[in-house]
């Protein structure tokens, strides 16, 4: 029942902070319609603008018209799993792994399987990212949110120390190192990583705060 618990607190936090994680290709609408660069394109400004069905559209139309797009099945991909389709968005994100490989991409479908809960997925999609770009404290933070998932909290400290040796101001990566120091009862290390949220204005969770006051 605990472990339920740790696995359910984990995904609400990926879940809260996708925006930060998942990484799309935006530009600036400009073109023709003919080649396809106009609708995906206009798929992107209507993905900044949280319109994810008309985004689809543009996304499925431009593909039509050019199915080589790596960018544009990556984009809707994104665009499916933000209206939880994740299963569609896994498929994108396949296909466009298929036309380029890119550590982005690998992270995008590894973030779609942590939230179906195939955390072994996730994770060998992470390495795969990391094995392109070994400096993306993202897919470090991801891997770590996985490793977590799964109640190898050792593991998830470890990616969590990396992400923040690459980027020290990432913030949301205390939130879930505190989270793992609390699961493995080092309250103190944990306490320590409120504190540094504290120092930087984040926004703690009170649920956080409230387990390590029970508890230490």
């Amino acid at each position: 029942m605990k472990n339920r618990m740790n696995n359910s607190i984990w995904i609400i936090l990926i879940i809260f902070f996708s925006t930060l994680f998942l990484s799309i290709a935006i530009n600036e609408t400009h073109g023709k319609l003919g080649d396809g660069e106009f609708l995906f394109k206009r798929g992107n400004d209507y993905l900044s603008q949280h319109q994810y069905d008309h985004a689809i559209s543009d996304y499925t139309q431009a593909l039509d018209i050019n199915p080589s797009m790596a960018e544009a099945y990556n984009n809707r991909g994104y665009a499916y799993g933000s209206k939880s389709q994740y299963d569609q968005a896994i498929c994108d994100y396949t296909k466009a792994l298929e036309l380029k490989l890119s550590a982005k991409i690998y992270d995008n479908r590894g973030y779609a399987y942590v939230i179906k809960a195939q955390y072994d997925r996730a994770i060998s999609d992470f390495n795969k990212a990391l094995e392109i770009d070994p400096k993306h404290a993202v897919v470090y933070n991801n891997r770590g949110c996985a490793y977590s998932a799964k109640g190898q909290y050792n593991q998830a400290i470890s990616d969590f120390n990396k992400a923040l040796e690459i980027n020290p101001e990432y913030a949301q990566v205390y939130n879930n190192r505190a989270w793992a120091y609390y699961s493995e009862k080092e309250y103190d290390k944990s306490w320590e990583d409120v504190k540094k949220m504290q120092e930087s204005g984040y926004q703690i969770s009170p649920i956080l705060l409230e387990v390590l006051r029970r508890t230490s």
